[in-house]
């Protein structure tokens, strides 16, 4: 009666707190869960080198998965995790993912198109558990379909709705300052005054211009939310495209790996943590 799942990070491509409407994609760095049922009915949960995160979140994932498609089982469930916490790299989409699928897989469920849940589904979980520990504002589904599916989606979160879904092979640039930002912060009326440029970069995502979308957005938002648009100025020039990802700290940029490599050295003059890495087009999946 256990189950282990991942689920990787994201990027952000269009934030949706301004119309509802977000792009995400998913990055090579994931988190790990593992559920063991119990008789109980108590769930329980840890994350590995945080003992005293915030753990209501995925434990109202296995919740939810039990009241669903189990018993009344309780169960004990553990996080671990590549992805910063609070870094606007979608850390909180990722552990709800791995969680619901642990859960199905420690209840021996399939989850996919001849499964009892289709992975969207399964995502919709996990969203629907953030919106009720109060851990995001949108309710993210644009990275919460992304971590779950791979690639780029392009989403309404007002109706939990894929629109588009792509396909990318990306080279990926992340930085991550020292500081933490946590998405049910944010600002939202700062945000809904960008929705008219937003909007453009949307309809860019849905045309599958997905690195201008991120620009545009990127831009938009270091304004709304007050994040400097140094980085993404030192950036432009050498990269496809460039955002602050979610509602920040991180900013994230996709091109060559040549490009992004000079990237790099500016943005390594900063405080924090600079990584390469690439894009899945992968999801999340039980082991």
């Amino acid at each position: 009666m256990d189950g282990r799942a991942s689920a990787p990070a994201a990027g952000t491509i269009v934030n949706a707190l301004a119309t509802g409407r977000g792009s995400a994609f998913a990055i090579d760095r994931e988190t790990t869960a593992t559920v063991e049922l119990t008789s109980g009915g108590d769930v329980t949960g840890t994350i590995a080198n945080a003992p005293d995160a915030d753990t209501r979140l995925i434990e109202r994932c296995v919740e939810l998965v039990v009241e669903r498609c189990g018993d009344g089982q309780g169960a004990r469930v553990e996080t671990e995790s590549e992805i910063p916490m609070a870094a606007g790299l979608k850390s909180s989409s990722a552990a709800a993912n791995a969680t619901v699928l642990a859960t199905c897989d420690a209840l021996d469920m399939t989850v996919g198109e001849d499964g009892t849940l289709s992975l969207a589904d399964a995502a919709r979980l996990g969203v629907r558990a953030a919106r009720e520990v109060g851990v995001t504002v949108t309710g993210a589904f644009d990275d919460a379909s992304a971590s779950m599916l791979g690639g780029v989606t392009v989403t309404d979160n007002t109706a939990d709705e894929v629109l588009a879904r792509g396909t990318v092979d990306w080279d990926v640039l992340v930085w991550t300052p020292d500081e933490r930002a946590f998405s049910a912060d944010a600002d939202v009326t700062r945000c809904e005054r960008v929705a008219p440029v937003v909007e453009v970069a949307v309809e860019r995502a849905l045309a599958g211009e997905y690195e201008r979308a991120m620009t545009v957005n990127g831009l938009a938002f270091c304004a709304a939310l007050d994040f400097p648009t140094a980085p993404a100025m030192a950036a432009l020039g050498h990269v496809s495209g460039v955002s602050l990802s979610g509602t920040g700290p991180s900013y994230v940029a996709v091109g060559e790996r040549k490009g992004l490599k000079k990237v790099q050295e500016a943005w390594s003059e900063y405080d924090g943590n600079t990584w390469l890495t690439t894009s899945r087009t992968d999801g999340a999946r039980t082991e």
